[in-house]
């Protein structure tokens, strides 16, 4: 199997050059007083520069000994001149590196036996997942900002050592010199990359390279976010948002299989959460938290683990249920919330949680079952079935009307041709487009689907994305310049003059792990996997190629991995190589 699958496959694209220690052969016995002492999951690993994206007209000497090999340690003498930046009182010294991708972690700045002043020297350093970010101003128009790491500060620099930066997620850095008339002397920057050293189990090809690049991309994004606990974003929303995890765990069990960052992060959040609030403060985040079980729990079939949820879960489907009211319409308290961009179309979350809640309380009756609490259950599907008999107008929401097509209180096909198709994947969101895709895929349009994914998943890559984005519109691109690339003049920011809601301007991240959607949805539905038993003792195995003339890959499961090799023949039906290992059965 593959270690460090995300950088791995690029490795010969940017030079990474990733060192790590073993450390899962390393034994520590803590020393007396320090019995506590708990291992990181994290590993970190070193990555070089790998261009100099800017540097200021003057003040900079030798700017590109910073991309040349360095040992990563200080020294008494210095192989080549080192970087030196000189400021002024009106013409501060500072470049601009490019890490070649989006980074979770901190850079190093290694210094030289400067001649000594009796004054310390400082740098300013600014983060950025884009050119445009690292070179902003703090606050201003386009809202740069510290929230959740800090993005832009000042840093003491030791004479002849090491200053460590960070943590926050960038691909970009700038460094100017805040003294003025005192030179700083750079060796070497580099940054540490801190992740997860775990497999990438789960594979996708097909013969459209778009669609193979954003699988692997979606991937990247879901495992830059597995840190201590599974976040949203690297840079803001480093928390844990069980809403956003739903898709998020979707491509962890088609990607990585198990990983305990799951359960930790869903145990937390019921933990802080007593049963008569909402989870993050939002009615849907509790539903998501239980749909989020029924995946664990047909993907991986953790018995002792879901009974651990019994008492929570059997209060939260309770005080669901009496949330359908005598008419089956939903009385949903609260933060009414599905994704931003829908939020002003009132009716279209309306219509998305009367079909949310009908999904929860029939997944929570299945889940009641399993654990053998028949009351609960039928007390479930009971209000389940008021509910159905409302199907709400969408207003066009095509969030919403996903949603009652998966809860199957829509025709599928009405939905796709009538809302879903309408303005292709215009009025869909980076979160959502998930559920538009599985929609799309049970009306039998997976070719829609697929180009949804090509047009606006590909279009966030034709602009030099390297994970996927917290939000995303198609109208941002017009005149819109690369967000690895300064701006020049006449051209949008992509980056810096877009965004809405809570993620204006530069808060915007770029690495969110909600927008993960294509990755899990390609590996469902294309490869055609789907556990129809705990622990996927069963699973269905149903291709659907769409426009694409063969598809192959792995899935995980607790047994082991099936592989699938799909191709279609020339009069348009499909032939299919499936391996399944011991203990699964496969229903096609």
């Amino acid at each position: 199997m593959k270690h460090i699958c995300i950088w791995a496959s690029l490795c010969s694209l940017i030079s990474f050059g990733l060192v790590a220690a073993d450390l899962a052969n390393v034994s520590y016995n803590p020393p007396v007083g320090r019995e506590r002492a708990e291992r990181s999951p994290i590993t970190s690993f070193f990555v070089a520069p790998t261009r100099i994206v800017w540097q200021s007209d003057v003040g900079v000497k030798n700017a590109g000994a910073l991309l040349a090999p360095h040992a990563g340690q200080a020294v008494l003498k210095e192989p080549q001149p080192p970087c030196e930046l000189n400021s002024s009182s009106n013409a501060p010294a500072g470049v601009l590196l490019d890490f070649g991708r989006e980074l979770h972690g901190g850079i190093e700045l290694f210094t030289t036996m400067m001649p000594k002043s009796g004054k310390l020297r400082h740098l300013r350093v600014r983060f950025g997942e884009s050119v445009s970010e690292a070179m902003a101003e703090f606050g201003g128009s386009q809202n740069a900002g510290n929230d959740h790491a800090i993005r832009d500060q000042a840093v003491t620099l030791p004479w002849l050592g090491k200053k460590s930066v960070g943590p926050s997620g960038f691909r970009f850095v700038r460094i100017d010199s805040v003294d003025t008339n005192l030179s700083v002397e750079l060796s070497q920057v580099r940054a540490v990359l801190q992740i997860r050293d775990i497999p990438q189990v789960g594979s996708f090809k097909c013969d459209d390279e778009r669609l193979n690049r954003i699988w692997q991309v979606g991937a990247d994004t879901v495992h830059l976010n597995m840190q201590e606990y599974l976040w949203d974003g690297i840079k803001r929303d480093r928390l844990v948002w069980i809403g956003d995890m739903h898709p998020e765990v979707s491509t962890i069990n088609a990607v990585f299989g198990f990983n305990e960052v799951v359960p930790r992060s869903l145990d937390l959040t019921r933990d802080v959460t007593p049963v008569t609030e909402w989870m993050n403060g939002i009615s849907s985040y509790s539903m998501w938290w239980v749909l989020i079980h029924e995946e664990l729990w047909m993907h991986h079939g953790d018995r002792q683990y879901l009974e651990a949820q019994k008492t929570y879960l059997t209060a939260l489907l309770k005080r669901l249920a009496e949330l359908v009211g005598p008419d089956g319409h939903e009385r949903i308290e609260g933060m009414r919330f599905l994704d931003w961009p829908s939020s002003p179309n009132q009716q279209g979350v309306t219509a998305g949680l009367q079909g949310l809640l009908v999904m929860t309380l029939e997944s929570g009756a299945r889940l009641m079952r399993a654990l053998g609490d028949q009351e609960t259950a039928t007390l479930c599907t009971t209000a389940a079935a008021r509910g159905r008999k409302v199907v709400p107008e969408v207003n066009q929401s095509k969030s919403g009307a996903a949603l009652l097509s998966l809860a199957g209180m829509s025709d599928a096909k009405r939905v796709a041709d009538d809302v879903l198709k309408v303005d292709g994947p215009r009025n869909i969101s980076t979160f959502y487009g998930f559920y538009v895709l599985q929609a799309l895929a049970k009306s039998g349009d997976t070719a829609t689907a697929l180009d949804f994914i090509r047009t606006y998943w590909g279009a966030m890559l034709d602009f030099g994305a390297t994970t996927f984005w917290e939000d995303f519109n198609l109208d941002w691109t017009n005149n819109a310049a690369r967000i690895d690339e300064l701006v020049p003049p006449g051209k949008k920011d992509l980056h810096g003059d877009y965004g809405a809601y809570c993620y204006l301007g530069f808060r915007h991240s770029l690495c969110h792990g909600w927008a993960s959607g294509p990755t899990a949805w390609l590996s469902q539905n294309v490869l055609g996997v789907k556990p129809l038993a705990p622990g996927c003792q069963r699973v269905r195995i149903a291709p659907q190629l769409g426009n694409l003339q063969w598809a192959e890959g792995d899935y995980p499961t607790p047994r082991g991995v099936i592989h699938v090799r799909h191709d279609r023949r020339p009069d348009g039906t499909i032939k299919s190589k499936i391996t399944v290992p011991p203990g699964v059965k496969m229903v096609k």
